[in-house]
């Protein structure tokens, strides 16, 4: 377990509930808005993560089961921004 210690300054060793409550909080009490996971070993961890980590994070409602949308400016609410360049477009194409 301590090999994947390596690859990040943070490890957390335990259940997927006693990792959850770390993770929780962090994210309540530190300011954290979101985290990396890297599991000492592939595929086998990941699976791991997913079945036990994010639905134990689920049941707490810390983990999303559905996105709001399709890109990550509508994950987080943020509005597309005008494109620059089609207004350039627009003027030049109406000369």
């Amino acid at each position: 377990m301590w090999v994947a210690g390596a690859r990040g300054p943070w490890a957390l060793i335990g259940t997927a509930s006693q990792i959850a409550d770390e993770l929780q909080s962090w994210f309540e009490n530190e300011g954290a808005d979101g985290f990396n996971l890297m599991p000492p070993i592939l595929p086998t961890g990941l699976d791991d993560i997913v079945e036990q980590l994010v639905a134990e994070l689920r049941r707490r409602g810390l983990f999303r089961s559905e996105y709001s949308g399709t890109t990550l400016r509508e994950h987080l609410g943020l509005e597309r921004p005008q494109n620059r360049y089609s207004e350039t477009a627009s003027a030049v194409s109406a000369e």
